[in-house]
């Protein structure tokens, strides 16, 4: 069975240069891709039900928002590699929910940009590359 590929994918430049590495990885080996993007998501327990109604409205706005804007642009770009990709988009911690796409794919390695969009947070609580990379279940290849 070829192995599966995870590229955790926020569309920052880094991003986009781990895809594509992970795709000639993917191509050479004869290995296919699972595109992830994972939006962070925390419980508000503490909002109305009709707070938390719109909310879970917002959510579904976000989640049709980050696949048209910004996983199937990708998608697009690699449909021409011959590689077989496929995406995901979840709510949660992004390293953690990284590592859970992970096993639950059976994924043999995760690629992810060394840099993504969050520069500000990444001074004040960590990368998610170096956080990937201490807990992630398989190889993580981090990308310059």
């Amino acid at each position: 069975m070829p192995d599966v590929f995870l590229v955790a994918y926020d569309g920052s430049e880094g991003a986009k240069r781990a895809a594509k590495y992970a795709a000639n990885h993917a191509k050479s080996t004869g290995g296919s891709l699972l595109i992830a993007h994972v939006l962070e998501w925390s419980p508000y327990t503490f909002l109305t039900p009709n707070e938390l109604e719109e909310r879970h409205k917002r959510r579904g706005e976000e989640l049709e928002r980050a696949e048209t804007a910004l996983v199937k642009p990708l998608l697009d770009e690699l449909s021409g590699t011959g590689v077989k990709t496929e995406s995901v988009i979840k709510y949660g911690h992004v390293a953690e929910t990284l590592c859970k796409i992970a096993s639950d794919s059976g994924a043999a390695q995760i690629f992810i940009g060394r840099t993504g969009h969050s520069m500000m947070s990444t001074r004040l609580f960590g990368s998610v590359a170096g956080s990937l990379s201490q807990i992630a279940p398989v190889p993580c290849t981090i990308v310059p």
